[in-house]
């Protein structure tokens, strides 16, 4: 039986801290709380943090920092890891969606199967604060969760060759909003006015690993008014 947290070599420069064997919402606390650790003690030794729904990854340099005690560094952070820090709660940032077929052509079919009106489903969505778990598949693209269980949701068998940016979607029990036009096979209820992703801000990605996230609905005019793009997204 494997015993957690564990420290995993991950190439030359790098260490991976294993600190749960399954996803949990949980477990992101502890997660940052180590992430934020790293980034007080290791000073110009790091490189970059990658964390996960069970992971971090440390990136270090070699110059500064030897693989022997940059695995001593962690040991001592997880030894002193404690229940308080890891407690310590994100930012909670809004993001402003509109809910609508036009931009979100799945609501009508994720509603139906599950019972549910349109209004229902937006305000089941819309319910809960997520916790952005990972940033991945594409710049600034963020996996947040849990969705509520009734609106649980495969992936679509064929996924979509365009997704617009903005895009708010579901698949399984975790939701996201596309930061970019690209392909995607989540399925789509809404779209966000808000730029997710911007090469010239300072941090570039709107979202971050640890952020809280309230989904607040508004309508087309305010929509506009906060510079989103209505263009219609093909359902096919």
């Amino acid at each position: 039986m494997n015993a957690y947290p564990r420290i995993e070599n991950a190439g030359i420069s790098a260490w991976l801290v294993r600190l749960f064997d399954r996803i949990d919402e949980n477990n992101l606390a502890s997660i940052m709380a180590l992430y934020r650790k790293c980034e007080e003690t290791f000073g110009p030794a790091l490189v970059d943090l990658v964390p996960s729904y069970t992971t971090l990854l440390v990136h270090y340099d070699p110059r500064l920092l030897g693989p022997e005690q940059a695995r001593l560094k962690l040991q001592g952070l997880l030894a002193e890891l404690s229940p308080t820090e890891a407690s310590h709660a994100g930012s909670l940032k809004e993001l402003p969606v509109w809910y609508d077929p036009t931009v979100g052509p799945d609501l009508p079919r994720l509603a139906e199967k599950n019972a549910l009106s349109l209004d229902e489903l937006i305000e089941l969505h819309a319910a809960t604060v997520y916790q952005v778990f990972a940033l991945g598949f594409a710049p600034g693209f963020a996996f947040m969760g849990s969705v509520d269980p009734r609106l649980e949701a495969p992936r679509l068998a064929t996924p979509r060759p365009k997704v617009y940016a903005g895009s708010v979607a579901i698949a399984g029990r975790q939701t996201a909003a596309y930061p970019s036009q690209s392909p995607g096979g989540w399925s789509l209820l809404g779209r966000t006015p808000i730029a997710l992703f911007d090469h010239s801000r300072e941090q570039m990605s709107h979202l971050q690993v640890g952020d809280r996230v309230q989904m607040v609905p508004i309508n087309k005019q305010e929509f506009l008014r906060l510079g989103g793009n209505p263009t219609p997204q093909e359902d096919a």
